[in-house]
């Protein structure tokens, strides 16, 4: 009896491993084999070998390729994801079914002009080393005129020893629209000089020991209570020209700009008319409407303007390499990621 129970047990485990085997067989490679995550690289400008490397010691399992606009009559290779800077309509156009479109810079307006299926969304950085820049950029702009040191320049070009009378801080308050990450790390770095700093943001946000506005409502205010402004807005159709005429004299009497936004911003006569007319001490503009700057633009040689080629904050590859590979392993196991942006609001 007990032989034939231990025969009966081996024929029913048989029968389950024969089960099995056969399950197996049934299924399309797919269902077990380890999908291969495709990735394009489309950036404007950029030297793709480096990144392309990068992203290969990043994600060894991944296919990673430049994209290359296909011939006529000859299939696209299609991708998973997008690494982008200002890609061409025709990219979106050919690589429809993408899921992702990882941005290698902070701004993503040359995005939100494109015509993209709903489905297809935009990621920006977080951050990946850029925060730290903007502050760089910002604090010296804000320090060298409160300072003084281009009257400074001038009177060591002249040789001559002169002293200035010193500013008082209380009277040299800082505005900084736009209080997203870079604007938010800007105004805590100008806290430690102890400036007083205010920011506005389309919606509230509170950031210790800094005064906030909101709102369409507000602006005012804030401008009013601004000697220095700086401008760290997303480019959307309703922050396109900010920074015309009637902002810019709601500042206080020799105010002072800094624009590391974008160029389309600012209505470029307006400030040159504030400054001709006495009402704003200066400027220092990184970015401009049309870039490079051309040649015989009023802004190379005005006395109180500086101007920079878009440096003041630059992508940093490594981090923004490490960041992005994150994000995508993320999206791979199912997980949320930082950094959609709304394409509505446009940021």
């Amino acid at each position: 009896m007990a032989k034939c129970k231990n025969s009966c047990t081996r024929l029913v485990i048989k029968l389950q491993r024969v089960q099995s085997c056969s399950s197996l067989r049934k299924l399309k490679p797919s269902n077990y084999e380890t999908l291969v995550m495709k990735i394009v690289f489309c950036c404007t400008n950029t030297k793709a070998e480096p990144w392309l490397e990068g992203f290969r010691q990043a994600l060894p399992g991944a296919d990673i390729w430049e994209w290359q606009a296909a011939q006529p009559g000859q299939s696209p290779k299609l991708a998973d994801h997008a690494v982008v800077w200002s890609p061409p309509q025709s990219f979106i156009d050919e690589q429809a079914q993408l899921q992702n479109l990882f941005n290698i810079g902070a701004g993503v307006d040359a995005l939100l002009k494109l015509n993209m299926p709903a489905s297809m969304n935009i990621v920006r950085l977080n951050d990946a080393g850029m925060s730290v820049q903007m502050a760089e950029y910002v604090c010296h702009a804000v320090i060298r005129y409160f300072r003084e040191f281009d009257q400074y320049d001038k009177d060591a070009q002249a040789q001559r020893w002169a002293y200035r009378k010193p500013t008082l801080r209380a009277d040299f308050s800082v505005g900084v629209l736009g209080a997203g990450v870079l604007g938010s790390h800007v105004a805590k770095t100008l806290q430690a000089f102890e400036f007083p700093v205010n920011v506005w943001s389309r919606s509230p946000k509170h950031i210790d020991g800094v005064q906030s506005f909101s709102g369409a409502a507000q602006l005012p205010a804030f401008l009013k209570a601004t000697r220095v402004l700086v401008n760290l807005l997303p480019l959307t159709p309703e922050t396109e020209n900010i920074l015309n005429r009637e902002h810019l004299m709601q500042l206080q009497q020799g105010a002072f700009l800094i624009n590391v936004a974008r160029g389309r911003h600012l209505v470029e006569q307006d400030l040159l008319d504030a400054l001709d007319a006495g009402h704003m001490a200066g400027a220092t503009l990184d970015v401009f409407r049309e870039e490079p700057l051309p040649q015989g633009h009023a802004f190379w040689t005005h006395p109180q303007m500086t101007v920079t080629p878009h440096t003041s904050a630059r992508t940093l590859r490594e981090e923004s390499i490490a960041q992005i590979a994150g994000k995508l392993k993320a999206v791979s196991a199912g997980q949320a990621i930082e950094g959609r942006v709304d394409k509505v609001r446009g940021y």
